[in-house]
């Protein structure tokens, strides 16, 4: 039997065993220590100057602090991308704030810039400007964030640079995760490098890092006692973990070159198949393919996301459907949102395909076969529980983003 093909897996580079080790040396294990000052250092030396750097828990925790930070609070509004994952959208609800989710454009499936710009338009007139605006980088590709700060700095919105699935992307020949005042990465064991768990808070304010590392810590005083003026949280990343992520961090610019061949392969391939293309890659900058996303069209290819996923299962390929918009599940029924259907399109047409950079040649020619015999089959089966479908009706209606 074959073995199993993952999405997207943790390539190591052989240096992380040397920092682990030194941390295990030094008994330096928790969430202090040498490897967790360079960490940071170097994250932020690869950005550029101008920035500091807060390594914490996960994207999601230094999403949760940046927000703090801007001030977000109960009955405030943060506009943020549909199309994303829910991690971009939590931390808002963690203050007690409401989300207001903005339409994709088609150019780089990312928040359309023309839509934020009529949004805060309406928004100014109504008196219910967002507290802040939350800019997701796509699958590694940079939405044109310039168009977007244009329209925030006219309107006085904080923007924030969700870069979780960018780092060693760029943005007209700028760094990803430097092209806004605050910015997030993440180090989830999918990503392009990895701490196995983890995340960054990037700024270019010294002193919103100085506060946020404070919270990050429990907001323990520098005192002898344990002393607590304000809550906190138990947010740091620990030593050992920073460890790999000095490791990671040397083969990042490999990593990228190593997911962006694989795309080619894929494209290479689609070029074959009727209705399948790949995510376009914007003028703009360069996509990282930290995932290689296929659209295939259900009217060309007479399948649906869910239906292709199965089948690519049953070969032990592990696939999945584009993220979910936000707009579209249950927990956010009553969201206000902004936009047209790009997002729900993408959704009832993607599926996110292998994309490690450890992916064999021998293994995405199985992804490959499996789905050429799928699409020329151009059905699968049609049990309930495979269908790919909406959120239905009610779960969709929204409500006025002013």
């Amino acid at each position: 039997m074959s073995s199993r093909v993952h999405l997207s897996v943790p390539h190591m580079s052989g240096h992380e065993q040397q920092y682990v080790a030194e941390a295990f040396a030094s008994n330096w294990l928790s969430s202090v220590g040498p490897n967790l000052d360079r960490f940071e250092e170097e994250v932020a030396g690869r950005l550029g100057e101008g920035v500091s750097t807060l390594a914490v828990a996960s994207g999601t925790a230094a999403l949760h602090l940046i927000l703090r930070w801007l001030g977000v609070g109960p009955g405030d509004r943060v506009a943020v991308s549909t199309l994303t994952f829910a991690g971009s959208v939590f931390p808002i609800m963690y203050l007690g704030a409401t989300p207001v989710f903005i339409d994709s454009e088609r150019e780089s499936w990312n928040i359309d810039p023309s839509l934020v710009r009529e949004y805060l338009r309406t928004a100014a007139a109504a008196g219910t400007l967002p507290k802040a605006l939350v800019a997701v980088h796509l699958y590694g590709q940079h939405c044109d964030i310039d168009a977007i700060a244009e329209a925030c700095r006219e309107y006085g919105v904080p923007l924030v640079e969700d870069a979780a699935e960018s780092l060693g992307g760029t943005y007209r020949g700028r760094q990803t995760a430097t092209t806004a005042d605050y910015s997030l990465l993440s180090f989830n064991g999918n990503k392009i490098i990895t701490t196995t768990a983890g995340g960054m808070v990037v700024a270019r304010s010294a002193e919103a890092i100085a506060v946020m590392r404070k919270w990050s810590t429990q907001a323990r005083e520098p005192a002898a006692e344990y002393v607590h003026h304000e809550l906190g949280y138990n947010y740091r990343m620990s030593n050992v973990l920073a460890g790999i992520g000095r490791g990671q961090l040397q083969v990042l610019d490999e990593r990228v070159a190593q997911r962006r061949a694989v795309a080619e392969r894929y494209a290479a391939a689609f070029g074959m198949m009727c209705g399948a293309s790949l995510q376009p890659e914007s003028s703009w900058g360069l996509h990282t393919r930290w995932l290689t996303v296929a659209i295939l069209d259900p009217r060309q290819t007479g399948v649906r996301p869910n239906e292709v996923v199965e089948v690519l299962g049953r070969s032990e390929i592990e696939a999945r459907p584009v993220w979910r918009p936000m707009h579209t599940q249950p927990l956010f029924a009553d969201a206000p949102r902004v936009g047209g259907t790009v997002a729900e399109e993408l959704f009832a047409s993607g599926v996110c395909l292998p994309s490690s950079s450890s992916l064999p040649a021998s293994d995405q020619a199985r992804v490959i076969e499996s789905l050429q015999r799928c699409l020329a089959a151009g059905q699968s089966p049609r049990q309930d529980g495979a269908r790919s479908a909406m959120a239905p009706a009610h779960h969709r209606r929204g409500s006025s983003a002013a």
